[in-house]
């Protein structure tokens, strides 16, 4: 869902930079309170556990290319304020040195990708937490769902983007259409993968899971 140099114009590039950079700012104005000793190192992990994650390229064709994001997993085990700035950090990354995704588009692209799942995606996990039992299997699951949502909006909001200030001849309508349809099936594939991962910690290391946090003190 990388948006490359020149898919869309000045306007949307510098007000996506603006909404990255306000979003990211409060995000580590937050940091302190929230921030566990534990959570410094986790980080590190988890910035090259996405960037290998995100790694397999699927060509969608008009613009962009189809991958797994790992943004609501980051939220999940991080928090919603930890977690988009270590996907920003991916994402810079990725633009400068691996030439996946435009330099001009990092702010637009980090919108997408590292707000999205704290503003969507963290909220519908503590909303849905709220609602079914109150096991490590539903925390999960409601991991899984948050994931494929995430996505889903991601791909929406790029569809807007690109209507409100594409720079290419692509009609926008195709762009919606195949995003937002590959995207689709690639986040069914991302529910899965941010599912089964949280499982997985919830089961060996429940500590490193931010969002199980009130079942570890349950159990205590």
């Amino acid at each position: 869902m990388h948006i490359p140099d020149g898919f869309v114009n000045a306007p949307v590039s510098i007000a996506g930079g603006v909404v990255a950079v306000a979003g990211l700012a409060v995000c580590s104005r937050n940091l302190g309170p929230s921030l566990r000793d534990r959570d410094i190192p986790l980080a590190g992990l988890a910035a090259a556990f996405f960037l290998v994650l995100e790694a397999p390229i699927f060509p969608i064709g008009v613009g962009t290319g189809g991958h797994l994001l790992g943004g609501t997993l980051a939220v999940a085990l991080l928090g919603p304020w930890l977690g988009p700035v270590v996907i920003s950090v991916v994402l810079a990354v990725q633009a400068l040195f691996a030439g996946d995704g435009g330099v001009t588009a990092l702010g637009v692209n980090a919108v997408n990708m590292a707000l999205i799942p704290a503003v969507v995606g963290y909220p519908l996990i503590l909303g849905l937490r709220k609602l079914l039992p109150r096991t490590k299997t539903w925390v999960a699951v409601s991991c899984g769902v948050a994931g494929f949502v995430s996505v889903v909006a991601g791909s929406v909001l790029y569809s807007l983007e690109y209507a409100m200030g594409g720079a290419t001849s692509v009609p926008a309508g195709t762009v919606a259409v195949t995003t937002i349809g590959t995207y689709s099936v690639i986040a069914v594939f991302e529910g899965l993968v941010t599912g089964l991962i949280v499982a997985a910690l919830l089961r060996l290391r429940p500590d490193l899971v931010r969002v199980g946090r009130h079942l570890t003190r349950a159990s205590a």
